[in-house]
């Protein structure tokens, strides 16, 4: 796997070259198994172990890239004997998603 830099605002990332903060966070929430990261830490904290079993066995390696990533980006924080858990800018994200949960929700009922 090819280890791409932890997008920041300001500057390039995937899909834009001046690091507009949107782009930037798309990049970001759009790598592989990021937002499921996210989803399963919603809740209480978990350690490594139970955020791979809940994530469908993630691989090991990828889970410590995307860790690292969040963790890098002020959205996921490790407390030693609690595990990771979400920062205040990932719970504004969760909120900020939720009008997107019930257009999907309506969608999935409407197909």
């Amino acid at each position: 796997m090819r280890l791409m830099p932890t997008p920041r605002p300001g500057q390039p990332a995937r899909g834009t070259r001046t690091g507009r903060p949107l782009l930037v966070a798309f990049d970001l929430l759009g790598r592989r198994w990021a937002l499921r990261i996210l989803w399963e830490l919603r809740g209480s904290p978990l350690t490594f172990r139970s955020l791979r079993s809940a994530c469908d066995e993630i691989s090991p390696t990828v889970l410590n890239t995307r860790l690292r990533e969040l963790s890098t980006a002020g959205l996921v924080v490790h407390e030693p004997g609690q595990g990771y858990q979400l920062t205040d800018h990932a719970r504004d994200l969760g909120r900020a998603l939720a009008p997107l949960e019930r257009w999907a929700k309506r969608w999935a009922r409407e197909l």
